[in-house]
């Protein structure tokens, strides 16, 4: 095509049982911003992880700037002048932003390192971009969305006239992601080409020039935005209508739950510290917890959990003093299920099968085991049932969960927690990574658990998904809960301002 900075040719890339990419034809165009759309496991991240050099497409070719590429590694990517933010960053976190940055880069006085010359030449940088920071912070002390700006600021370094973002905005907050939009805006002006991995309907329309939609490995249609709907493309991307309307009857609710009394944790920072945060949910209520990601809301989460112990106060599951049990005897001794934010490193043990990791955290029951000797079978079984029940794209239970895409390793985390029936459902980022389908059925699960009388407590940074989940909204800042609001009646903007510590 005409101008196309990338294309893929009859490009095919398969797995054990899974046709992730077939026969893609496929032009980017230089300086424009190309949008894949897809429900999760439709090959997008496939795709661009091939164009990056982490997978080797099985057919076809890839041409950069015209030419036949072999991109063998992500080396050979950055060569070509093509970068990649991941949807799981790919950071040092003990390491400072000019560490990161610059890391892996030939120093032009070596073997000495220009410390000082590297770290104005980081900031310069950084102030081209509008990115307000400290080039000495360690990207541990950083909230998310300052991370993602340093992984973009990484890849400009390297000279990435081609940038790939996957799922860019599933952990940041609205005022964020407009943020973001800004940045990637701004580098079009400078004449970069954005490729936007996503399935929020709302962003692809927003930022897009044009967009592919992809269904199933295979590439349904290219459009110019100008020609596109959120219906239209709901309807390429999950071959049927999909609605988000939330149809949510008046709360039937019962006695306290769970309840937070005067909790505090003492954290390395003011960012990791929770101050005399009082909290109940009663049984058949959803509870909502809104903030910017960074206030708190992980550590009030490992708390109530227990990976965290608090320095004072008291957490009761229905009246139980539960506040030093660990994570096991809350499991185990009580009904609570917990999904947490982090489904990769405290959902899923990557490297266990699915049938495993679909009975993690209840394997020592019964049908799972007997006698202590675990039943494959039953676990077996269990998998394939949540496997179709949850529309997981698994060829089988037998796979290992680090080869399933980002969406769905979330939906099996979802399944085996929500299986157990549980009186108190801590819920962390449920729909983080979904598709608007996978979206859409998890609302409805969570609403059918609050039906049934379970205690719902929604941690969510998504605040239109929590304003429309919740009975009563909650907002955090700084580790302190800042106030409780109405959802169904409190204005968006106020509650913008209550999460940026302005109405306190």
């Amino acid at each position: 095509m005409e101008n196309a900075i990338v294309r893929f040719e009859g490009v095919s890339k398969f797995f054990p049982g899974i046709v992730a990419n077939n026969k893609i034809d496929l032009s980017i165009r230089a300086g424009e911003t190309h949008s894949l759309l897809g429900e999760n496991g439709a090959g997008k991240s496939t795709l661009m992880n091939m164009l990056y050099g982490l997978y080797r497409p099985d057919e076809g070719s890839i041409f950069v700037n015209g030419n036949r590429a072999a991109i063998a590694s992500p080396n050979d990517a950055i060569h070509l002048g093509i970068g990649m933010i991941h949807q799981h960053f790919m950071l040092i976190p003990s390491f400072t932003v000019w560490e990161n940055v610059t890391l892996g880069q030939k120093s032009e006085a070596s073997p000495l390192l220009p410390v000082a010359q590297l770290k104005k030449r980081v900031a310069s940088l950084a102030d081209e971009l509008n990115i307000k920071i400290d080039v000495d912070d360690r990207v541990e002390d950083l909230c998310v969305g300052m991370q993602q700006k340093v992984e973009i600021l990484k890849a400009i370094y390297r000279g990435s006239k081609v940038l790939i973002l996957d799922e860019p905005t599933s952990v940041l907050t609205p005022g964020e992601s407009e943020d973001l939009f800004v940045m990637l805006r701004r580098l079009k002006e400078q004449g970069s080409t954005i490729i936007f991995i996503s399935h929020k309907l709302k962003e692809v329309m927003a930022i897009s020039d044009r967009v592919s939609v992809l269904r199933d490995g295979e590439l349904i249609k290219t459009l110019d935005i100008a020609d596109c709907t959120g219906e239209g493309l709901t309807k390429l991307m999950v071959g049927r209508e999909v609605s988000l309307q939330i149809d949510k009857e008046a709360a039937s609710v019962k006695d306290v739950a769970l309840e937070l009394k005067e909790v505090s944790l003492e954290g390395a920072s003011s960012a990791h510290s929770l101050h005399n945060i009082n909290l109940s949910v009663r049984g058949g209520e959803i509870l909502g917890i809104a903030g910017v990601d960074g206030n708190g809301q992980n550590e009030l989460a490992g708390i109530i959990a227990g990976t965290l112990k608090p320095t004072s106060g008291r957490i009761l599951f229905q009246n139980r003093d539960v506040t030093r049990w660990n994570v096991r005897e809350r499991a185990m001794k009580t009904s609570f299920s917990y999904v947490p934010a982090d489904r990769r490193n405290e959902g899923l043990v990557l490297d266990f099968k699915l049938y495993e990791n679909a009975t993690l955290t209840h394997y020592y029951n019964s049908p799972f085991s007997s006698k202590k000797i675990l039943r494959p079978k039953a676990m077996r079984k269990n998998a394939s049932e949540q496997i179709r029940y949850f529309n997981i794209k698994a060829p089988n239970c037998n796979i290992f969960a680090r080869t399933l895409s980002g969406g769905n390793q979330q939906k099996i985390v979802l399944a085996r927690e929500i299986q157990r029936s549980p009186d108190i459902l801590l819920v962390v980022q449920p729909t983080w990574g979904l598709d608007i389908g996978a979206c859409s059925f998890v609302y409805e699960k969570l609403l059918e658990e609050r039906r049934r009388g379970a205690a719902i407590l929604l941690i969510s940074t998504d605040l239109e998904e929590v304003r429309r989940l919740s009975d009563r909204l909650m907002v955090i800042y700084e580790g302190s809960i800042v106030g409780e609001v109405d959802p169904s009646v409190t204005e968006v903007e106020q509650i913008g301002l209550m999460m940026a510590g302005s109405q306190i």
